[in-house]
């Protein structure tokens, strides 16, 4: 079996368990709104997602071990494709028919990036001075991305996918570096880009649970186009990763990436918007201006009770004597 195809294997499986991770998570935020770090900590809910997060970083950094960043990172926009079916699922729907168009144009769009992006095994990596000049540009676009403003969750899905992607390529780093051989295990490089690493995707993981307040649709489709952004920058500009066929490939790779995107909006804006609570009756012209105030705190209908005009004793009958 070929390196290109492990990769894209691994990648597979690697979509699944973070749409998986995806669904769990934006559930977890609906239900927990407002909530901070710490009380999601104390969720069962949370430490499953978390887990599902994990088994899906450990499918994507052997997938890395395969294949190139600009192979690998696309095909993280199979994490929506695979999010549409668990999420309606879990909403008890059927998958509606703008669903399947937004899925086959991330499909067609995914098959166009890998008859490009194919290549031999990663051997390049970032050197300690590259990967700290990456992780200080990253922190700064993140910081800018997570100020207070209109929009945050677009905002933080963005600088979530920014966090991701990089964590990708650091990790490819890890992985080459720690698998070649020609030096130590722990190595200083090693070290210090698995620090970083660490730091990423925890960033990351926080900035995505952020992001799912507001829905699943839109941030995660922001999360899914900005990761390969982050990374293809990265491979293409520091890692000598090159796109296969010259020009007319990097013609049909942005066309797949532009067909690509397009199926990812569409899946984003196709997810049903939750019915709006309905709203109380307005009282009728019928209706008294204000209940009795037993009937209120009881929550009886008024004029239930019998009228009493007073609370005085009843007068004695004239020609009567009151009895003793």
């Amino acid at each position: 079996m070929s390196a290109t195809l492990v990769a894209v294997v691994l990648s597979l499986f690697s979509a699944v368990a973070y749409a998986a991770a995806a669904v769990a998570q934006e559930r977890l935020a609906s239900r927990t709104a407002g909530a901070g770090v710490l009380r999601l900590l104390g969720r069962g809910a949370w430490w499953w997602s978390v887990g599902l997060n994990a088994g899906a970083a450990l499918l994507h950094v052997a997938a890395l071990k395969y294949g190139t960043l600009t192979l690998v990172q696309p095909l993280g926009a199979l994490t929506l494709v695979a999010a549409v079916p668990l999420g309606a699922r879990m909403a008890g729907r059927r998958v509606t028919a703008v669903e399947w168009r937004g899925t086959a144009l991330t499909l067609a769009g995914l098959c166009a990036v890998l008859v490009t992006a194919s290549g031999p095994a990663p051997d390049d990596v970032l050197s300690v001075p590259q990967a700290l000049a990456v992780a200080g540009v990253t922190a700064t676009l993140i910081g800018a991305l997570s100020r207070p403003g209109t929009r945050p969750g677009l905002r933080h899905a963005t600088a979530s996918g920014f966090a991701s992607g990089v964590a990708s390529a650091l990790t490819q780093t890890v992985t080459v570096a720690a698998t070649d051989r020609t030096g130590p295990l722990f190595s200083g490089q090693v070290v210090v880009v698995a620090l970083l690493v660490a730091a990423f995707a925890a960033g990351g993981l926080l900035l995505s649970q952020t992001a799912y307040k507001g829905g699943l649709g839109a941030p995660l489709a922001v999360v899914t186009l900005a990761n390969p952004i982050a990374a293809a920058v990265i491979g293409l500009s520091l890692l000598g990763e090159r796109l296969q066929g010259g020009v007319a490939g990097l013609l049909l790779a942005g066309a797949g990436a532009a067909v690509a995107a397009r199926g990812v909006v569409t899946l984003s804006r196709a997810a049903p918007k939750p019915a709006a609570a309905p709203s109380p009756p307005s009282p009728s012209a019928d209706a008294p201006e204000e209940e009795h105030p037993v009937a209120a705190v009881l929550a009886l209908e008024p004029g239930s009770a019998a009228y009493e005009p007073s609370l005085l004793p009843r007068q004695p009958k004239p020609g009567h004597l009151t009895p003793l």
